[in-house]
């Protein structure tokens, strides 16, 4: 990679995104890290527009940026958590792509993340399906209206990221170890395996409109 490479990432101080930036920070050029710890917000277009103002074309944005979305079935959803999660996570890369197509170089990419349960049936995760399916849907129409600009999607499965934090140690590793022993490869990723997902998408110059499912093989399990 060109030490003028300049690359941001929505999302970029924790779990994934860090990851990415980390990976990307040893290849040269210059990394963005942004969220709403150093005062850009996804939710926000005006946010995301003075962060391009100021900061001018870049190669590749890459979105990682997530929601805490309502579990449960629909019959007690909380329509107003969800549309707050959609907020965040569809809408937000919605706004990031309508602004940074007008700043990414010639040759370059668009990267979101979705997730496995966009194609996996599993009861009481509706809006994260619908959203992540929403996403998965809407990257290949981009990828046809922002071409030369490459647009792709990487899809985790469950990741050990701090997103689990919250969870006492025991259930978080009880959590894992039951998932892992489900998964033809046994084990759960970690945020170093999934970055490897938007690094082949940037380096690899014939693919856009796809997905890359980093799942441990939980679609076919």
């Amino acid at each position: 990679m060109s030490d003028s490479m300049r690359t941001v990432i929505f999302g970029g101080s924790t779990g994934i995104g860090k990851a990415i930036a980390s990976a990307l920070s040893h290849r040269g050029g210059d990394v963005f890290s942004l969220g709403r710890s150093n005062g850009i917000d996804v939710a926000s277009a005006a946010s995301i527009e003075e962060w391009f103002l100021a900061n001018g074309e870049v190669d590749h944005v890459i979105f990682t940026a997530g929601s805490q979305a309502p579990a449960g079935m629909v019959t007690g959803l909380d329509i107003d958590a969800a549309k707050a999660a959609f907020d965040v996570k569809f809408w937000g890369a919605v706004r990031v792509a309508q602004t940074a197509a007008k700043y990414i170089r010639s040759g370059g990419t668009l990267t979101f993340t979705s997730g496995f349960l966009a194609r996996k049936t599993v009861p009481g995760t509706f809006v994260k399906t619908t959203m992540n399916a929403a996403l998965e849907a809407g990257v290949k129409i981009l990828a046809r209206e922002l071409a030369p600009v490459r647009v792709n999607i990487v899809s985790p499965g469950l990741t050990d990221t701090e997103a689990y934090s919250g969870m006492a140690a025991s259930d978080r590793e009880q959590m894992f170890a039951s998932a892992a022993k489900a998964l033809p490869v046994g084990r759960v990723a970690s945020p170093k395996d999934v970055a490897k997902g938007y690094l082949f998408v940037i380096e690899c110059d014939s693919v856009t409109g796809a997905v890359i499912d980093i799942d441990g093989g939980a679609l076919v399990s």
